[in-house]
């Protein structure tokens, strides 16, 4: 299946992060910025849907925006102010529009990661 997936889990309970608000940006040959789409994850920290899929896949530069402030002050996490972690963006490339790219985010309030997975 081509397209773009996502998930998120939450580092500090061991589990998925329900309620993270993500966009997906889309870059222009002209550098400009453009929202292809925004969602939450639902309960198990998936989209209930692609973020792209099939014949809307396409080669480019883009870039998922994870707000995981505001998750982890929704679930009563002590945070600094202003958060060390607030707004978690991170940009790649699809280089095959014929492939899946899956782009999760690992996160805690104090670090993430992420990685290509399947």
């Amino acid at each position: 299946m081509a397209g773009l997936t996502t998930h998120v889990l939450d580092l500090v309970r061991g589990g998925p992060a329900p309620g993270v608000r993500i966009e997906l940006f889309e870059f222009g040959g002209d550098g400009a910025r453009r929202l292809v789409a925004a969602m939450a994850t639902n309960a198990d920290g998936r989209t209930d849907a692609p973020l792209i899929a099939g014949t809307d896949a396409r080669a480019g530069i883009f870039e998922l925006v994870f707000h995981a402030g505001d998750y982890f002050r929704a679930q009563g996490a002590k945070l600094a102010d202003p958060p060390f972690l607030d707004v978690v963006p991170i940009r790649f490339a699809v280089a095959d529009p014929g492939a899946h790219y899956h782009v999760p985010l690992l996160v805690s309030p104090w670090s993430y990661s992420t990685y290509r997975g399947s």
